[in-house]
Protein backbone atom coordinates (compact mmCIF):
# COMPACT_ATOMS: atom_id res chain seq x y z
CA UNK A 1 0.00 0.00 0.00
CA UNK A 2 1.36 3.08 -0.61
CA UNK A 3 2.06 5.71 1.80
CA UNK A 4 -0.87 9.02 1.94
CA UNK A 5 -0.10 12.31 3.88
CA UNK A 6 -3.16 13.34 5.46
CA UNK A 7 -2.71 17.13 5.46
CA UNK A 8 -1.61 17.48 1.43
CA UNK A 9 -5.24 16.22 0.49
CA UNK A 10 -7.44 17.03 3.49
CA UNK A 11 -8.48 20.64 2.44
CA UNK A 12 -10.30 21.03 -1.35
CA UNK A 13 -11.99 24.26 -2.39
CA UNK A 14 -15.83 23.67 -1.80
CA UNK A 15 -16.71 26.77 -3.47
CA UNK A 16 -15.03 25.72 -6.74
CA UNK A 17 -16.79 22.98 -6.55
CA UNK A 18 -19.75 24.19 -6.33
CA UNK A 19 -19.11 26.59 -8.91
CA UNK A 20 -18.52 23.88 -11.41
CA UNK A 21 -22.42 22.77 -10.81
CA UNK A 22 -25.01 23.31 -13.29
CA UNK A 23 -27.99 25.86 -12.66
CA UNK A 24 -30.03 23.10 -11.63
CA UNK A 25 -27.56 21.05 -9.66
CA UNK A 26 -27.32 24.17 -7.94
CA UNK A 27 -30.75 24.66 -6.76
CA UNK A 28 -31.00 21.07 -5.40
CA UNK A 29 -28.24 21.59 -3.74
CA UNK A 30 -29.37 24.75 -2.14
CA UNK A 31 -33.06 23.26 -1.71
CA UNK A 32 -31.40 20.12 0.13
CA UNK A 33 -28.96 22.32 1.92
CA UNK A 34 -31.87 24.56 3.71
CA UNK A 35 -34.09 21.43 4.21
CA UNK A 36 -30.96 18.69 5.47
CA UNK A 37 -32.66 15.72 7.61
CA UNK A 38 -30.90 16.46 10.68
CA UNK A 39 -30.91 13.96 14.01
CA UNK A 40 -30.19 14.08 17.47
CA UNK A 41 -27.33 11.55 18.65
CA UNK A 42 -27.39 10.22 21.22
CA UNK A 43 -23.21 9.90 21.36
CA UNK A 44 -23.73 13.21 21.66
CA UNK A 45 -24.52 13.24 25.55
CA UNK A 46 -22.46 9.93 25.83
CA UNK A 47 -21.33 10.61 29.45
CA UNK A 48 -24.59 12.50 30.33
CA UNK A 49 -26.28 9.23 29.44
CA UNK A 50 -23.70 7.19 31.24
CA UNK A 51 -23.05 9.58 34.36
CA UNK A 52 -25.74 12.23 34.21
CA UNK A 53 -29.22 10.04 34.24
CA UNK A 54 -30.35 11.53 31.02
CA UNK A 55 -32.41 9.22 29.34
CA UNK A 56 -33.55 8.03 25.41
CA UNK A 57 -37.12 10.14 26.14
CA UNK A 58 -35.16 13.09 27.17
CA UNK A 59 -33.01 13.03 24.14
CA UNK A 60 -35.98 13.08 22.43
CA UNK A 61 -37.15 16.20 24.15
CA UNK A 62 -33.65 17.65 22.87
CA UNK A 63 -34.36 16.75 19.25
CA UNK A 64 -38.02 18.32 19.43
CA UNK A 65 -36.86 21.45 21.21
CA UNK A 66 -34.09 22.35 18.70
CA UNK A 67 -36.29 21.60 15.16
CA UNK A 68 -35.04 18.65 14.42
CA UNK A 69 -35.91 15.64 12.43
CA UNK A 70 -35.93 12.49 14.42
CA UNK A 71 -32.90 11.12 16.80
CA UNK A 72 -30.26 8.41 16.60
CA UNK A 73 -30.66 5.94 19.77
CA UNK A 74 -28.35 3.09 20.48
CA UNK A 75 -29.84 -0.05 22.15
CA UNK A 76 -27.67 0.68 25.53
CA UNK A 77 -27.68 4.46 25.85
CA UNK A 78 -28.88 5.50 28.98
CA UNK A 79 -27.58 2.70 30.94
CA UNK A 80 -30.51 1.23 33.21
CA UNK A 81 -33.08 3.58 31.07
CA UNK A 82 -31.23 2.59 28.37
CA UNK A 83 -33.75 0.63 25.08
CA UNK A 84 -32.43 -2.65 26.04
CA UNK A 85 -33.48 -3.10 29.43
CA UNK A 86 -37.05 -1.73 28.42
CA UNK A 87 -40.09 -4.69 27.77
CA UNK A 88 -41.85 -4.44 25.25
CA UNK A 89 -44.88 -2.46 26.23
CA UNK A 90 -42.25 0.61 27.32
CA UNK A 91 -40.53 0.26 23.98
CA UNK A 92 -43.60 0.73 22.51
CA UNK A 93 -44.55 3.46 24.93
CA UNK A 94 -41.35 5.48 23.67
CA UNK A 95 -41.69 4.46 20.44
CA UNK A 96 -45.31 6.57 20.87
CA UNK A 97 -43.51 9.36 22.53
CA UNK A 98 -41.15 9.92 20.09
CA UNK A 99 -43.97 10.30 17.29
CA UNK A 100 -46.22 12.38 19.42
CA UNK A 101 -43.35 14.53 18.85
CA UNK A 102 -42.96 14.50 15.33
CA UNK A 103 -39.95 12.85 15.15
CA UNK A 104 -38.18 9.93 13.17
CA UNK A 105 -36.18 7.24 15.30
CA UNK A 106 -33.44 5.25 14.32
CA UNK A 107 -31.96 2.46 16.18
CA UNK A 108 -28.25 1.48 16.54
CA UNK A 109 -26.23 -1.46 17.55
CA UNK A 110 -22.42 -2.10 18.22
CA UNK A 111 -22.77 -5.74 16.82
CA UNK A 112 -23.13 -8.36 13.67
CA UNK A 113 -23.89 -11.45 15.13
CA UNK A 114 -27.08 -13.20 15.37
CA UNK A 115 -28.02 -12.58 19.27
CA UNK A 116 -27.43 -8.81 19.53
CA UNK A 117 -28.43 -7.64 15.91
CA UNK A 118 -32.32 -10.09 16.37
CA UNK A 119 -32.12 -8.08 19.87
CA UNK A 120 -32.11 -4.79 18.11
CA UNK A 121 -34.30 -5.70 15.18
CA UNK A 122 -37.34 -6.82 18.12
CA UNK A 123 -36.27 -3.22 19.64
CA UNK A 124 -36.60 -1.17 16.70
CA UNK A 125 -39.51 -3.02 15.51
CA UNK A 126 -41.20 -2.54 18.82
CA UNK A 127 -40.37 1.62 18.77
CA UNK A 128 -41.42 2.14 15.44
CA UNK A 129 -38.35 2.37 14.03
CA UNK A 130 -37.30 3.52 10.69
CA UNK A 131 -33.53 2.19 10.48
CA UNK A 132 -31.08 0.05 12.43
CA UNK A 133 -27.29 0.68 12.21
CA UNK A 134 -24.67 -2.00 12.77
CA UNK A 135 -21.29 -2.70 12.42
CA UNK A 136 -19.12 -6.39 13.03
CA UNK A 137 -16.24 -6.23 16.20
CA UNK A 138 -15.03 -9.76 15.60
CA UNK A 139 -11.27 -10.36 16.08
CA UNK A 140 -9.56 -12.11 12.78
CA UNK A 141 -8.38 -11.46 9.59
CA UNK A 142 -10.12 -8.99 7.53
CA UNK A 143 -11.51 -11.72 5.35
CA UNK A 144 -12.34 -13.75 8.07
CA UNK A 145 -14.35 -10.17 9.53
CA UNK A 146 -15.85 -9.71 6.27
CA UNK A 147 -17.28 -13.12 5.58
CA UNK A 148 -18.72 -13.40 8.78
CA UNK A 149 -20.22 -10.25 8.85
CA UNK A 150 -22.01 -11.06 5.34
CA UNK A 151 -23.56 -14.49 6.80
CA UNK A 152 -24.48 -12.07 9.57
CA UNK A 153 -26.20 -9.60 7.92
CA UNK A 154 -27.83 -12.56 5.38
CA UNK A 155 -30.02 -12.65 8.62
CA UNK A 156 -31.92 -9.60 8.59
CA UNK A 157 -34.27 -11.40 6.26
CA UNK A 158 -35.87 -13.66 9.07
CA UNK A 159 -35.61 -11.24 11.58
CA UNK A 160 -37.58 -8.81 9.56
CA UNK A 161 -39.45 -10.39 7.19
CA UNK A 162 -42.05 -7.69 6.57
CA UNK A 163 -39.26 -5.70 5.46
CA UNK A 164 -40.55 -3.07 7.57
CA UNK A 165 -36.44 -1.11 8.34
CA UNK A 166 -34.34 0.45 6.69
CA UNK A 167 -30.30 -0.83 7.71
CA UNK A 168 -27.16 0.53 7.38
CA UNK A 169 -23.55 -0.43 8.07
CA UNK A 170 -21.35 1.55 8.80
CA UNK A 171 -17.65 1.66 8.35
CA UNK A 172 -16.41 1.65 12.28
CA UNK A 173 -12.61 2.48 11.95
CA UNK A 174 -11.47 -1.22 10.89
CA UNK A 175 -13.04 -1.95 7.68
CA UNK A 176 -12.15 -0.08 4.55
CA UNK A 177 -14.64 1.31 2.03
CA UNK A 178 -13.90 -1.59 -0.76
CA UNK A 179 -14.48 -4.39 1.67
CA UNK A 180 -17.92 -2.58 3.34
CA UNK A 181 -18.93 -2.26 -0.03
CA UNK A 182 -18.32 -6.00 -1.07
CA UNK A 183 -20.13 -7.29 2.10
CA UNK A 184 -23.27 -5.11 0.98
CA UNK A 185 -23.23 -6.47 -2.47
CA UNK A 186 -22.89 -10.36 -1.38
CA UNK A 187 -25.45 -9.57 1.07
CA UNK A 188 -27.78 -8.58 -1.67
CA UNK A 189 -30.34 -7.32 0.29
CA UNK A 190 -32.09 -3.79 -0.90
CA UNK A 191 -32.97 -2.30 2.64
CA UNK A 192 -29.04 -2.52 3.22
CA UNK A 193 -27.30 0.96 2.60
CA UNK A 194 -23.80 2.19 4.00
CA UNK A 195 -23.99 4.77 6.87
CA UNK A 196 -20.84 6.75 6.14
CA UNK A 197 -19.00 8.12 9.55
CA UNK A 198 -17.40 11.85 8.83
CA UNK A 199 -14.43 10.10 10.83
CA UNK A 200 -13.85 6.93 10.84
CA UNK A 201 -12.55 6.05 8.04
CA UNK A 202 -9.43 7.64 9.36
CA UNK A 203 -8.50 4.91 11.19
CA UNK A 204 -8.59 2.70 8.59
CA UNK A 205 -5.88 4.91 6.49
CA UNK A 206 -8.33 6.12 4.15
CA UNK A 207 -8.90 9.66 3.67
CA UNK A 208 -12.49 11.35 3.92
CA UNK A 209 -13.48 11.78 0.16
CA UNK A 210 -11.86 9.38 -1.67
CA UNK A 211 -13.58 7.04 1.07
CA UNK A 212 -17.28 8.88 0.38
CA UNK A 213 -16.46 8.75 -3.36
CA UNK A 214 -15.83 4.92 -3.21
CA UNK A 215 -19.26 4.84 -1.23
CA UNK A 216 -21.32 7.00 -2.64
CA UNK A 217 -23.72 4.53 -4.62
CA UNK A 218 -24.53 3.17 -1.05
CA UNK A 219 -24.73 6.00 1.55
CA UNK A 220 -28.17 6.69 2.70
CA UNK A 221 -27.46 7.79 6.07
CA UNK A 222 -24.22 9.88 8.03
CA UNK A 223 -22.78 10.52 11.23
CA UNK A 224 -21.43 14.20 11.05
CA UNK A 225 -18.45 14.77 13.54
CA UNK A 226 -15.10 16.52 13.26
CA UNK A 227 -11.35 15.01 14.60
CA UNK A 228 -7.45 15.79 14.32
CA UNK A 229 -5.83 13.24 12.65
CA UNK A 230 -2.82 11.95 14.65
CA UNK A 231 -0.26 9.85 13.32
CA UNK A 232 -0.10 6.50 15.47
CA UNK A 233 2.77 4.15 14.66
CA UNK A 234 2.64 4.37 10.21
CA UNK A 235 -1.15 4.73 10.09
CA UNK A 236 -3.83 7.40 11.83
CA UNK A 237 -5.68 7.97 14.97
CA UNK A 238 -8.25 10.10 15.59
CA UNK A 239 -9.22 12.63 18.40
CA UNK A 240 -13.15 13.84 18.20
CA UNK A 241 -13.06 17.49 18.46
CA UNK A 242 -15.45 20.69 18.41
CA UNK A 243 -16.96 20.20 15.29
CA UNK A 244 -15.21 22.90 13.05
CA UNK A 245 -12.12 22.88 14.81
CA UNK A 246 -10.31 19.56 13.06
CA UNK A 247 -8.83 18.14 10.27
CA UNK A 248 -11.97 16.99 8.17
CA UNK A 249 -13.10 18.87 5.14
CA UNK A 250 -16.83 19.43 6.46
CA UNK A 251 -18.16 21.64 3.95
CA UNK A 252 -16.65 19.37 0.83
CA UNK A 253 -18.38 15.99 2.54
CA UNK A 254 -21.72 17.80 2.97
CA UNK A 255 -21.54 19.09 -0.42
CA UNK A 256 -20.91 15.66 -1.51
CA UNK A 257 -23.64 14.22 0.42
CA UNK A 258 -26.26 16.70 -0.35
CA UNK A 259 -25.61 16.12 -3.96
CA UNK A 260 -26.13 12.17 -3.85
CA UNK A 261 -29.77 10.77 -5.45
CA UNK A 262 -31.36 12.75 -8.77
CA UNK A 263 -35.04 12.88 -8.09
CA UNK A 264 -34.52 12.59 -4.87
CA UNK A 265 -32.33 13.32 -1.81
CA UNK A 266 -30.49 10.00 -1.36
CA UNK A 267 -28.95 10.56 2.27
CA UNK A 268 -32.33 10.02 4.64
CA UNK A 269 -30.18 11.63 7.92
CA UNK A 270 -27.30 13.42 9.05
CA UNK A 271 -26.76 12.43 12.85
CA UNK A 272 -25.17 15.04 14.98
CA UNK A 273 -22.31 12.76 16.78
CA UNK A 274 -20.38 15.21 18.52
CA UNK A 275 -17.56 12.99 20.19
CA UNK A 276 -15.49 15.61 22.06
CA UNK A 277 -12.64 13.90 23.58
CA UNK A 278 -13.42 10.13 22.27
CA UNK A 279 -9.95 8.56 21.15
CA UNK A 280 -9.58 5.54 18.17
CA UNK A 281 -6.44 4.55 17.37
CA UNK A 282 -4.66 3.19 14.05
CA UNK A 283 -6.51 0.23 12.73
CA UNK A 284 -5.13 -0.40 9.21
CA UNK A 285 -1.71 0.85 8.03
CA UNK A 286 -0.10 0.90 4.94
CA UNK A 287 2.64 -1.78 5.54
CA UNK A 288 0.15 -4.25 6.75
CA UNK A 289 0.05 -7.24 4.76
CA UNK A 290 -2.65 -8.35 2.14
CA UNK A 291 -5.16 -10.26 4.59
CA UNK A 292 -4.14 -8.12 8.04
CA UNK A 293 -5.21 -9.20 11.44
CA UNK A 294 -7.84 -7.30 13.72
CA UNK A 295 -7.58 -7.63 17.27
CA UNK A 296 -10.71 -7.32 19.61
CA UNK A 297 -12.02 -4.51 20.51
CA UNK A 298 -15.01 -3.03 22.84
CA UNK A 299 -17.87 -0.41 21.84
CA UNK A 300 -16.84 3.12 21.22
CA UNK A 301 -16.72 4.79 24.65
CA UNK A 302 -15.47 8.05 25.69
CA UNK A 303 -13.15 8.48 28.65
CA UNK A 304 -14.86 10.45 31.71
CA UNK A 305 -11.16 11.79 32.47
CA UNK A 306 -10.35 13.05 36.08
CA UNK A 307 -11.88 16.20 35.90
CA UNK A 308 -14.80 17.52 37.57
CA UNK A 309 -17.92 15.46 36.53
CA UNK A 310 -20.76 18.25 36.98
CA UNK A 311 -18.64 20.22 34.92
CA UNK A 312 -17.67 17.64 32.30
CA UNK A 313 -21.57 16.49 31.63
CA UNK A 314 -22.41 20.30 31.25
CA UNK A 315 -19.01 20.93 28.75
CA UNK A 316 -20.55 17.68 26.66
CA UNK A 317 -24.11 19.62 26.74
CA UNK A 318 -23.07 22.67 25.87
CA UNK A 319 -20.98 20.67 22.41
CA UNK A 320 -24.37 19.25 21.42
CA UNK A 321 -25.55 22.06 21.36
CA UNK A 322 -22.69 24.28 20.07
CA UNK A 323 -22.36 21.45 17.07
CA UNK A 324 -26.27 21.98 15.99
CA UNK A 325 -25.41 25.74 15.79
CA UNK A 326 -22.11 24.73 13.75
CA UNK A 327 -23.67 22.56 11.02
CA UNK A 328 -26.45 24.45 10.49
CA UNK A 329 -24.02 27.59 9.78
CA UNK A 330 -22.28 25.57 7.26
CA UNK A 331 -25.48 24.06 5.86
CA UNK A 332 -26.86 28.11 5.32
CA UNK A 333 -23.42 28.59 3.87
CA UNK A 334 -23.62 25.65 1.46
CA UNK A 335 -27.07 27.02 -0.15
CA UNK A 336 -25.78 30.84 -0.22
CA UNK A 337 -23.14 29.72 -2.21
CA UNK A 338 -25.39 27.43 -4.38
CA UNK A 339 -27.66 30.35 -4.88
CA UNK A 340 -24.94 33.22 -5.30
CA UNK A 341 -25.03 34.99 -9.13
CA UNK A 342 -21.94 34.26 -10.92
CA UNK A 343 -21.25 37.80 -12.52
Amino acid sequence: MTETTFDDLSSPDWRAKIATLSGPARARLAERARNAPLFAHAYAFHLNMRFGGVTPLQLAEFAYEQRLVGLKVHVEDGEAASLAGMSDAALSDYGTAVEQFGLELHIETSTTQKTGLSDAVRIALATGATSLRCYPRYEGRVSEIVSQTIADLRRLETFDPEGRLRYTLEQHEDLKSEELIGIVKAVANPRLGLLFDFGNMINAYELPLPALAAQAPYVTEVHVKDCLVQQDRDGWAHLACQTGTGHLPLHAMFVDLLLLGQDRPQVLSFGLEEEEGYFAPALRFPSEESDPFIAARSASFTDIGTTDLGARLRQEAIAAHRQLETVRTMLNQIAAEALRIER
